[in-house]
């Protein structure tokens, strides 16, 4: 991938971007969620991307959070149209013990947000983003070899023209350096159904 080709959405006052790798340090108080559950609306974490209209095709990154110490630290893979239509994926910082590896999927200004635990230990992640026209499957590493699915899912507005690629972020009073590696696009990894077949 030709990095220099990126495009930023909100450029952060602090990063690096290399042959192949950039990093991004985070300000404090910027993140990327709207209204569900907290009733409060951020949008201005530093988004890096790509554009296409590509309709099947998977990008992979992988990501260096070691830096991460403060709740919410987070950084990964996005997929932002604009504030109200975007995913993203990624390990969020808790707390030493364990951290949240998770997908958040916004459709017209609700986001959501599914989670599993993970030990705080782990400070490396690859993640895989996978598109079928306007289906989109985020799938996750620690290796970079073996991918397990996080999230399949729609975006309402995600048919046509798209920008993925990455992000961080620090919702509280933080701010640590996310780096970014080993990107690339590949044919779908994520493969046409084999079962059940479409309704009529």
């Amino acid at each position: 991938m030709n990095l220099h080709g990126l495009q930023w959405t909100r450029e952060p006052a602090a990063f690096t971007i290399g042959e192949d790798s950039v990093t991004i340090t985070t300000a404090p108080h910027t993140d990327l969620w709207q209204r569900t559950y907290y009733h409060f609306r951020n949008d201005n974490a530093p988004v890096l991307q790509m554009e296409t209209e590509e309709k099947f095709f998977s990008f992979i990154v992988k990501t260096d959070f070691t830096g991460s110490h403060t709740r919410f630290d987070q950084c990964g893979i996005v997929l932002y149209l604009d504030s109200e239509n975007w995913l993203k994926g990624s390990v969020e910082y808790e707390n030493a013990a364990f951290q949240h590896l998770g997908s958040v999927v916004t459709n017209h200004g609700y986001s959501d947000w599914a989670t599993t635990e993970i030990p705080a230990s782990v400070k490396h992640m690859w993640y895989r983003l996978s598109r079928r026209e306007d289906d989109y499957c985020i799938e996750c590493s620690e290796d970079g070899v073996r991918f397990r699915q996080m999230r399949v899912c729609h975006l309402w507005e995600g048919a046509g023209k798209i920008r993925f690629g990455i992000y961080a972020c620090s919702p509280e009073e933080s701010s640590f350096t996310a780096v970014f590696t080993d990107m690339k696009i590949t044919e779908c990894a994520w493969k046409a159904h084999d079962g059940q077949q479409p309704d009529e």
